[in-house]
């Protein structure tokens, strides 16, 4: 089985890595094999920009990948998540991509039919995983963005326009480029926050981190067979 696993940064997955390289062998920069299981790193940078770019010509370099992975952490907008938890995202969507109205109101790429909500691959103005499966890991909706939420009101708006339950920076490119190359895909996050007033005192990216990598050596294990 040919995994591609999609990090934006070295440290989300720098246990996992750690683990590859003890138990696999290397056959070539981030590339590991073990019994049935061969596995590519992709490290694509932060930000939806770099990781559409570093994915796609990822995916067009080299034979098809049997499952393409996407790991990181998140913060959450639901307040039922717990810190260190681990979601699967089943849909995406681009948070801020559209206009600022003169009122201060949002209106979206697909509010202004610059690009039809049900075009695909949107179904809705989301981007749906069809092979999400909730006997995996919870199933959440996430928002992508390009700047993090940190001021109150701003995150109140962002909660009356989105009903979702996490936001990160790459997860929807993640799922675009995936549905248009027609590839199996997983985003897996653990959560790292709260989307609140910016204070990281509140923060727990180790535990967040601990439990996400935890949950993808368990996965990888089991795909080896």
């Amino acid at each position: 089985m040919r995994i591609l696993l999609v990090a934006a940064t070295s440290f989300e997955v720098a246990p996992t890595l750690e683990w590859l390289q003890m138990h696999c062998q290397q056959i070539g920069n981030y590339q590991f094999k073990k019994d049935f299981l061969e596995l590519q790193l992709l490290l694509t940078g932060v930000g939806m920009p770099l990781t559409a770019y570093a994915l796609t010509k990822s995916l067009g370099a080299s034979k098809p990948f049997d499952l393409v992975i996407n790991a990181g952490i998140a913060g959450a907008l639901d307040p039922e998540l717990e810190i260190g938890q681990v979601v699967q995202v089943k849909s995406e969507q681009f948070a801020d991509l559209g206009v600022e109205e003169a009122d201060g109101s949002f209106t979206s790429m697909h509010g202004l039919d610059l690009v039809p909500s049900d075009q695909y691959p949107f179904m809705g103005g989301k981007l749906t995983n069809p092979d999400a499966d909730e006997s995996f890991l919870p199933l959440v909706e996430a928002i992508s963005v390009n700047k993090v939420h940190g001021y109150a009101p701003s995150i109140e708006a962002l909660k009356e326009r989105f009903q979702a339950d996490i936001e990160s920076m790459e997860g929807a490119a993640f799922f675009y480029v995936c549905l248009m190359e027609q590839v199996k895909f997983l985003q897996i996050r653990s959560i790292s926050n709260y989307v609140e007033t910016r204070n990281r005192e509140n923060w727990n990216i180790p535990l967040a981190i601990q439990n996400l990598n935890k949950v993808l050596t368990e996965m990888l294990q089991a795909l080896a067979g």
